[in-house]
């Protein structure tokens, strides 16, 4: 012990300290652990848990309350979808077109009552015939005979029953004869007809609807759907039974109207297509009643409405045959569909949320989708309108095959006839009356307040000489003057007054101021109207409502190049209508076409325009001499067609020939050929092109791109002035 403690001594302080301080540690490292690892687990309770704040209650009312929040945005969100659909038509909460009719008509009762009927009555017709005067007793043979049968006749339906027994017997008393056939026959019809007549009468209803449908027309369908109840067929409608519900529809039967069904068509093969016609006629073309027809040599021309061509073929003004047409009752049976026409009636209103349209002798059809294309009626004067109907007989607004027929048997007559207006249709129909009364010894007299035939168009040096090829087809010409009275005379003709005093005696007038577009159905069916242009205001794909559109005359339409505008031209018509046709089956196409428009005077004079043609606007006039290939006649004769509009995409592109300088109209100058360019701020807005044919895609492009030209001589070489 003393020699550890010697030694012990003899280490030295520094090594001492450091030995004490890692005994040290190590030992509370020990102790640490130890301490740690002897703590008892004591499991965690409610009290160690975070306390929430706030009540329980309130905490599960803030949450409904969130959730509550959800459900009533979601409801409401729905409730507003619903809403958007039913204003836009995409959901009607109504009952549909055929609900609507069953339970208005006696037919939703009548075949509840024959279903369960026929067993019934067979059961009482054997117990009438002994009692035959004493209708209301019939319990008293049965108790004798066989009273089964009368448990089973009290026991059903009694109350609906004996009422109906008591008056069909009452009626039928007298015609106890005809009831052995009834027994053979075990249809539901036998009860009913008894009061009619003999029983061959089923036996010939059925075929009179499915063999002769033309005699049986409007009752046939009645009949199909009601024919137990014969009181619905003594109430037939005029004409041939219409369709309930059709696909297309579309209101009226013009230029618009062809070129929609036959874009439809091309579309959907299987389509089928109502037509509805104010007119007695299927479609026909307008452009010829005022041109061709009056230079035909044939007499029969009015009645087979068929004329030459300039390059000497002949054409019907209707656009197809009758046989292309389907029958009205064979429309909604025919699997591969099918146009139809229903001529002689007008529609008066539209029901756009429902889809269904009203006719004027009450008749109804619902649609799917639908196309306006009313055209438009031509203007009256009003100083005609106040002279009454001694005057008005003796007045004609040119406009339809039956003004065609009436002003034709005048002039045939050798009458003087009078035409007010000065624009296309009065200098067409001025040349054309003039070209007939040369033969027929008459007089045609044309009366317009502007200096110039067709003045408000073509400038004024070209509108002169226009006036004077007019008076080469022997017209008479009284320019700056107008119609202030008229009254008839002792010999039954008209004596206009004019502005200037000048006194004028005359057989017919012939009204030729101007187009408004037929908008009666917009009043009717809350469509909205162009106040500045006139006319249904539609968007860009021709859609005035959802699943309606308007195409032609009728239509005020926003054009991208020269702004919102109406057109009244053959062309516009066929564009305007094909481009509703499809969007009408889905294409969605917005309407951008330059449409163009022509006239003629005669075989040797026309003319083809595009864009805003306006004799106010600043023109520039480019003019060439004219040989014999520039003349409406010989573009006819080198395409095979009369209607320009049809073959305008055939345009010569050859290249240019420089043999001479075009140059600006001279005085005195004969215009045999020319372009004539309407600028508006520096830009072309719109071209004519005077017997030069077949040019058209090119003016079209020149408006399209809106540029301002330095030299406009140099863009009249694209038209190839002067080809040999």
């Amino acid at each position: 012990m003393y020699r550890c403690g010697a030694r012990f001594s003899q280490v030295s302080q520094p090594a001492l300290r450091a030995v004490r301080h890692v005994r040290s540690r190590g030992v509370n490292r020990v102790r640490s652990v130890r301490d740690y690892g002897n703590l008892p687990y004591k499991p965690p309770t409610m009290n160690d848990l975070p306390t929430p704040q706030g009540s329980w209650e309130k905490s599960y009312q803030k949450l409904q309350r969130r959730n509550n929040m959800h459900l009533a945005v979601g409801v409401g969100f729905s409730a507003f979808t619903l809403f958007v659909a039913k204003q836009s038509g995409l959901v009607d909460f109504g009952s549909g077109p055929g609900l609507i009719k069953l339970e208005g008509g006696p037919s939703l009762a009548a075949p509840a009552e024959d279903e369960g009927a026929p067993p019934e009555e067979e059961a009482i017709v054997e117990e009438v015939p002994v009692p035959v005067e004493e209708a209301p007793t019939l319990i008293e043979p049965p108790a004798a005979e066989e009273p089964a049968p009368v448990e089973e006749a009290t026991q059903a339906p009694a109350e609906e029953v004996v009422p109906a027994v008591v008056e069909e017997a009452a009626a039928a008393a007298p015609v106890e004869v005809t009831e052995p056939a009834v027994e053979s026959t075990p249809a539901p019809e036998p009860a009913p007809e008894p009061a009619a007549e003999p029983a061959p009468e089923p036996a010939t209803v059925e075929p009179e609807v499915k063999e002769a449908p033309e005699p049986v027309a409007e009752s046939a369908q009645p009949a199909e759907e009601s024919s137990p109840v014969p009181i619905v067929e003594p109430a037939p409608e005029p004409g041939k039974p219409i369709p309930d519900h059709v696909p297309y529809l579309i209101i009226g039967a013009g230029t618009s109207s062809v070129a929609a069904f036959r874009a439809i068509k091309a579309r959907d093969a299987k389509a089928k297509v109502l037509v509805i016609s104010g007119e007695g006629e299927s479609p026909y073309m307008r452009p010829p009643l005022s041109k061709e027809l009056w230079y035909s040599e044939d007499p029969e021309t009015p009645s087979k409405l068929c004329f030459k061509q300039w390059n000497g073929k002949e054409r019907s003004i209707f656009f197809e045959h009758e046989e292309y047409y389907t029958p009205l009752n064979e429309l909604s049976s025919r699997e591969n569909g099918g146009i139809a026409i229903l001529k002689g009636r007008k529609v008066v209103k539209i029901d756009v949320h429902k889809k269904r349209v009203f006719m004027d002798d009450g008749s109804e059809v619902s649609y799917d989708k639908c196309l306006i294309a009313t055209g438009g009626q031509p203007k009256s004067l009003p100083v005609l309108d106040r002279a009454g109907s001694e005057v008005l007989q003796h007045v004609t607004l040119f406009r339809t095959i039956a003004d065609y027929k009436s002003l034709h048997s005048v002039v045939k007559e050798g009458k003087n006839v009078t035409i007010v207006g000065g624009g296309f249709l009065g200098s067409e129909l001025a040349c054309a009356l003039g070209h007939m009364s040369k033969n027929t010894g008459g007089k045609v007299t044309q009366i317009f307040p502007e200096s110039g035939n067709m003045g408000k168009i073509l400038p004024e040096y070209l509108s002169n000489w226009t006036t004077q090829q007019v008076k080469s087809e022997g017209v008479s010409i009284i320019n700056n003057s107008y119609v202030k009275s008229v009254k008839t005379t002792e010999a039954g003709k008209l004596s206009l007054t004019l502005n200037t005093g000048k006194e004028l005696i005359t057989d017919h007038v012939v009204v030729a101021v101007g187009l408004e577009p037929s908008i009666d159905l917009a009043r009717t069916s809350g469509l909205e109207i162009d106040e500045t242009h006139g006319g249904f205001r539609v968007n860009a794909e021709l859609e005035a409502r959802s699943n309606l559109w308007v195409a032609g005359d009728a239509a005020c339409f926003y054009d991208i190049k020269l702004g919102r505008r109406r057109v009244e031209h053959h062309d516009h018509a066929i564009v305007s209508g094909r481009l509703a046709g499809e969007n009408m089956t889905g294409a969605g196409k917005p309407y951008w076409h330059q449409s163009m428009f022509w006239s003629d005077l005669g075989p040797d004079v026309g003319y083809e325009a595009i864009g805003i043609v306006d004799s106010s606007l600043p023109t520039v006039g480019v003019f060439a001499k004219a040989t014999a290939r520039d003349t409406p006649k010989a573009v006819v004769e080198e395409t095979g067609e009369g209607l320009r509009s049809e073959t305008e995409s055939m345009a010569d592109t050859s290249s240019l020939i420089h043999s001479s300088a075009p140059h600006a109209p001279l005085k005195g100058e004969d215009y045999g050929k020319g372009i004539v360019f309407y600028l508006r701020d520096n830009i072309v807005v719109g071209i004519v092109l005077w017997n030069v044919f077949s040019r058209m895609p090119i003016a079209r492009k020149i408006i399209k791109e809106g540029k301002s030209y330095d030299d406009l001589s140099e863009v009249a070489k694209l038209f190839n002035l002067h080809t040999e």
